[in-house]
């Protein structure tokens, strides 16, 4: 699914305008990011939780000329599934 069938899927659920649920989604991934940035992390309870790690720096090799590179530390974001989640996903039709 991309975004602009999320988008719809969301409208039709809520009754919502597609506007109004892109709207509504555009938000969501804005106050997620920010809240990142900030160091924090966001729970959703029975969903997931998304966050940041730090991801230290690394040696590395470039595929194409293989030299050695330094690769630089960073934070980078993740999402750990909730259990909620997990079980419908786990599940069968």
């Amino acid at each position: 699914m991309n975004k602009p069938e999320l988008i719809s899927a969301i409208a039709k659920k809520t009754g919502l305008k597609k506007k109004e649920a892109a709207m509504t989604l555009d938000s969501f991934a804005e106050v997620v990011t920010n809240t990142l940035k900030k160091g924090d992390k966001v729970a959703l309870i029975g969903f997931g939780t998304f966050g940041a790690r730090k991801r230290s720096a690394r040696n590395g090799v470039n595929p194409r000329t293989r030299k050695k590179i330094k690769i630089a530390a960073k934070t980078v974001p993740f999402f750990k599934p909730g259990k909620k989640l997990k079980d419908a996903v786990a599940k069968k039709k």
